[in-house]
């Protein structure tokens, strides 16, 4: 498929384009209609400086704004549900070029922090950033570890200027159900040796219940939230006790917790609005939200945090 696909050919090749054409909602709309990456010679130049300070918080020695840009979409991929093109369809979109934008413009907008995978293609995207571009960010790497090498992962980003690295929740959601807290515990330990803020993935309420308890030394947690329990605990939903949480319980649980919370999934993949998922998650308790963006969506998507949090807003815990 050549990198300038335009809709219809596009979905005539997709094998249930005759049964989502008329149900795409706002985001693969807008996705469609975005499948042009710039050529070489529309490089955009260094970001201008930010309009406005975007409201921010702490997480350890560390202040970052309150809306942080995701990485799922960086390293080609998203949650798409059932549809089954949104992943190919991402792959052609974001070039490197159009990834090197929307980071511009999330500087452009204040936003001064990403979370980000720490696997060879985002860090070779994020060297020829900083190089190239002149760009900088706060780098929250994503770190996948096993009983056998918790090290890999969290060298890489110690080793290409990581500012945080946090256990995957995934990974996480793995290690207490198998009653292995005590690995999240070493990584966070090793993490924190070197400097970088250490945190902890999560789907599931039970993990930062465990770690809790255990005591770990932990500086902020990732935990999912959104308004509808759209896929809130997962990429697919589960009927078993661990999976079947709802948002009241994640509230719950959280308001008891001191440490700083970055919100995620808060826009359910797509299926609620920014206006919506992101009051929704910070009048939950979220301290900052975790959102993958396209280019077209960062600025809308910044100026409804910012209204948002210059508002009055209902929250049961304090803000880090």
């Amino acid at each position: 498929m050549s990198d300038k696909m335009d809709r219809r050919n596009f979905l005539t090749t997709s094998a249930i384009a005759g049964a989502t054409a008329a149900a795409f909602n706002f985001e693969e709309t807008a996705l469609l209609a975005k499948t042009n990456p710039p050529t070489q010679s529309q490089r955009r130049p260094q970001p201008k400086p930010a309009s406005g300070k975007f409201p921010s918080g702490k997480i350890g020695n560390l202040n970052i704004t309150r809306l942080i840009c995701g990485g799922n979409l960086t390293s080609g991929f998203a949650h798409s549900r059932d549809l089954i093109y949104v992943s190919s369809l991402l792959q052609h979109y974001f070039t490197d070029e159009k990834i090197y934008e929307t980071w511009q413009i999330c500087a452009e907008q204040g936003i001064d922090s990403m979370l980000l995978r720490v696997d060879e293609h985002v860090i070779r995207l994020v060297k020829t950033y900083r190089k190239e571009y002149g760009g900088k960010f706060n780098w929250l790497a994503q770190c996948k570890i096993t009983e056998d090498n918790i090290m890999v992962d969290i060298q890489r980003a110690i080793d290409n200027g990581a500012v945080a690295a946090y256990v995957h929740g995934g990974v996480a959601d793995k290690l207490v159900s198998e009653n292995r807290v005590d690995l999240l515990g070493k990584a966070v330990d090793i993490i924190k040796k070197n400097g970088l803020i250490a945190g902890i993935g999560a789907h599931s309420i039970n993990v930062p219940i465990a770690c809790e308890e255990a005591g770990l030394d932990i500086d902020f947690y990732m935990k999912t939230i959104n308004s509808k329990n759209y896929w809130s605990a997962g990429p697919m939903p589960r009927k078993d006790s661990v999976w079947s949480e709802t948002p009241e319980i994640t509230i719950d649980v959280m308001s008891k917790i001191k440490k700083p919370w970055i919100g995620y999934k808060v826009l359910g993949a797509g299926a609620i609005k920014p206006a919506e998922g992101f009051r929704y998650a910070y009048e939950a308790g979220a301290d900052f939200l975790c959102v993958g963006m396209f280019d077209f969506q960062v600025n809308e998507d910044a100026k409804i945090a910012k209204e948002i949090l210059n508002s009055k807003i209902k929250r049961n815990r304090p803000w880090a």
